[in-house]
């Protein structure tokens, strides 16, 4: 898949449950498009990264990605709770 292509891969991770993230969708152009509108429409955040996404594009929906991938997605991860941090934090700094 070329880096024009647009295409998304949506993971889930539940550290009570699963042993790594799994890969819960996947599309490319309309599917792609698709997907990310309903990240969106959810509050789900967004990254782009071309390589990763190509990486994990490879993973079938509902089997968790390997492990030569466990790096980078936990950048992912990472990216997901600071942001997830930052909204909390800014949510209870509003005067009520």
């Amino acid at each position: 898949m070329d880096d024009e292509t647009p295409i998304a891969v949506a993971l889930k991770y539940d550290k009570e449950k699963d042993g790594a993230p799994r890969v819960v969708a996947k599309g490319i152009r309309f599917k792609a498009d698709k997907i990310k509108a309903l990240a969106k429409e959810y509050g789900i955040p967004v990254m782009r990264n071309v390589g990763l996404a190509n990486a994990l594009f490879r993973v079938e929906v509902g089997e968790e990605i390997p492990e030569d991938l466990y790096d980078a997605v936990a950048e992912v991860l990472n990216f997901v709770y600071a942001l997830q941090a930052e909204q909390q934090a800014a949510s209870q700094s509003k005067p009520r």
